[in-house]
């Protein structure tokens, strides 16, 4: 299956670009997908834990499952005050 993956702020740095497409077997979830982009961007695997990620608009835990056509986005943390 195809999955688009969005990455913002200091992540799209990591990922060198703000949009990638990847293939995943049948079944995957997303933290098949985050394996898959950190493989190709080594530097990604230590923002794991403070990355949120939202499927298709939508706030996502890791284990949820894929489906063809997903959008992820990859959201960094946000600080404010």
């Amino acid at each position: 299956m195809r999955i688009r993956i969005l990455a913002f702020a200091a992540l799209r740095e990591l990922c060198h670009a703000p949009e990638h497409a990847i293939e995943l077997p049948a079944g995957a979830r997303v933290t098949d997908a985050w394996g898959a982009l950190a493989r190709e961007f080594p530097a990604l695997a230590a923002h794991r834990a403070s990355t949120r990620i939202a499927r298709n608009g939508q706030v996502a835990s890791f284990e949820e499952a894929l489906a063809d056509g997903d959008e992820l986005a990859l959201l960094p943390p946000v600080g404010g005050g």
